[in-house]
């Protein structure tokens, strides 16, 4: 609303102050009405009010520090304010009585007020206080005309309801305020928490991001350790089974030989040993006394035959001897180191050599395992034929357990070990199965996990399977896998690439 000030003039009676004045102006200036636009509630009041006392003009003023405002207007045209020293309104706010002028000439307060001398021409007023609930005194609801009247108490009355219903607006503008600045203080609460939720969110997802890489740090780290110990225990293994091997080759080998090759020459001695006795037996026969006692008490007929067959005997348990040395040399392949060139059979031979006095009596009915060999036509490959007779021995063994641990009511009409071997385009496919116990399908995801084991305490240690896997997947770029049923045995296949 724009403002059009009145020009005072001299000769006004300015009113006093309330002795709550700082009070009244905080109280007004809290509602936030000063100088706002038109409002139809207001307007409708100020209305009503001029109808009802039936005057021209009637107001809403506030009284402000040096002014009085007006928030709505009947009947005064543009007026928005004037100065708080002409204003009725400002000793009408003294009482909380409705001030009643019924002709401001004749009132020494108002007489000479230019606002009763000039324009508009002030003969009546009569203001209602606009009264908060605290109290304060806030400005009127006022009628005014240009001639003097009089009201009745009706008329009175109805501008005090009016006055209470002006109040009632102000106080319900202050209602809307308070909602509206708390429901601006909640949108910014929930705007903070909002950024508070999303901040946290971040710091969630960063702390969730750094604890992965933590976890992805500690597994590499427990991998790396799993597979240290890992290495470290078949390290020990096949430097301690290297060792011993050495140790067997070294201290039987030379000996062994020493008799292998004696063997011969003993058996060219004892020929020639026989031939003199039979030319000395020809020669003087029986007829020599001594000769003929000792005939009598010795057959020679039976040791000349027998002591043949014993050295025939000790050439081929020599023989056998030989061939375990060279079984374990082959195991272990002592004399060569890496990869190279290798037959996968003798390496299977070997091992089973080695095994075979386990496999003499398995089970509880202590029956021999049956090996059933079902070689294909396999060329040399490049590989480190040593690790690999380590994975078969672990194989086998394993199978030999299983036979072991079978139950007596078990129905097995014969353990037995099936091996086959076969070439599949670039690839060397290896199958080991037995007719053992075999495993639920829940162990079998974990079989080649270190430290796993199916067998009882103190029976495994978890290792076999997993330095197995390490060796085909990781040392040949191969693939071993397994197949198992409950009562049906088990089947290894591994896949080796030539």
């Amino acid at each position: 609303m724009s403002a059009k000030p009145i020009t005072p003039f001299l000769g006004a009676v300015p009113a006093a102050f309330p002795k709550n004045e700082s009070e009244r102006i905080q109280k007004l200036l809290s509602y936030e009405v000063l100088d706002t636009e038109k409002e139809c509630a207001y307007d409708d009041l100020t209305r009503l009010a001029a109808h009802i006392c039936g005057t021209p003009i009637g107001l809403v003023s506030l009284v402000d520090v040096s002014r009085q405002w007006f928030k709505a207007s009947q009947g005064l045209g543009d007026v928005a304010q004037t100065p708080r020293d002409l204003a009725f309104c400002a000793h009408a706010i003294l009482k909380p009585q409705v001030l009643v002028v019924p002709n401001a000439l004749e009132d020494s307060r108002f007489a000479n007020n230019p606002l009763v001398t000039g324009e508009p021409h002030i003969r009546f007023y009569a203001g209602a206080p606009l009264i908060s609930p605290e109290g304060y005194a806030l400005g009127t609801l006022c009628v005014i005309d240009s001639v003097p009247r009089e009201l009745s108490s009706s008329q009175i009355d109805a501008l005090e309801t009016l006055a209470r219903q002006v109040v009632s607006q102000l106080e319900m503008r202050l209602t809307v305020q308070q909602v509206k600045r708390e429901i601006k203080e909640r949108e910014q609460a929930e705007a903070q928490l909002k950024q508070a939720n999303a901040d946290l969110e971040d710091k969630i997802k960063e702390r969730t991001t750094l604890i992965a890489q933590k976890n992805t740090q500690l597994e590499a780290a427990l991998q790396e350790l799993q597979q240290a110990q890992i290495h470290l225990v078949h390290s020990e293994k096949i430097s301690s089974l290297g060792q011993l091997v050495s140790g067997v080759a070294h201290e039987i080998n030379n000996p062994l030989g020493f008799v292998s090759g004696s063997i011969g020459h003993l058996k060219g001695y004892t020929a020639d040993l026989v031939e003199l006795l039979e030319l000395y037996q020809s020669l003087y026969g029986e007829d020599h006394p001594d000769i003929g006692d000792k005939l009598a008490d010795v057959d020679i007929n039976f040791v000349k035959e027998d002591i043949f067959k014993l050295l025939s005997s000790m050439k081929i348990g020599t023989q056998r001897m030989i061939e375990i040395v060279r079984s374990l040399r082959n195991f272990s392949r002592l004399d060569h180191n890496g990869f190279q060139l290798a037959n996968i059979h003798d390496g299977i031979d070997s091992t089973l050599m080695l095994l075979s006095y386990r496999m003499a009596q398995v089970g509880p009915q202590q029956s021999a395992v049956a090996v059933v060999k079902e070689y294909g036509n396999l060329p040399e490959i490049n590989c480190d034929i040593g690790q690999l007779n380590q994975v078969f021995m672990n194989l086998f063994a394993n199978a030999v357990d299983a036979f072991d641990e079978m139950s007596n009511d078990t129905e097995v009409i014969k353990p037995s070990l099936t091996i086959g071997t076969q070439q599949q385009g670039d690839w060397i496919v290896i199958n080991i199965s037995d007719n053992g116990p075999g495993m639920p399908p829940e162990m079998l995801k974990d079989i080649f996990q270190p430290f796993f084991t199916t067998k009882p305490t103190n029976r495994g240690t978890g290792l076999g399977l997993s330095i197995s896997h390490q060796v085909i997947t990781e040392k040949h770029r191969g693939e071993i896998s397994c197949y198992s049923q409950l009562g049906k045995g088990t089947t290894f296949t591994i896949r080796l690439p030539m």
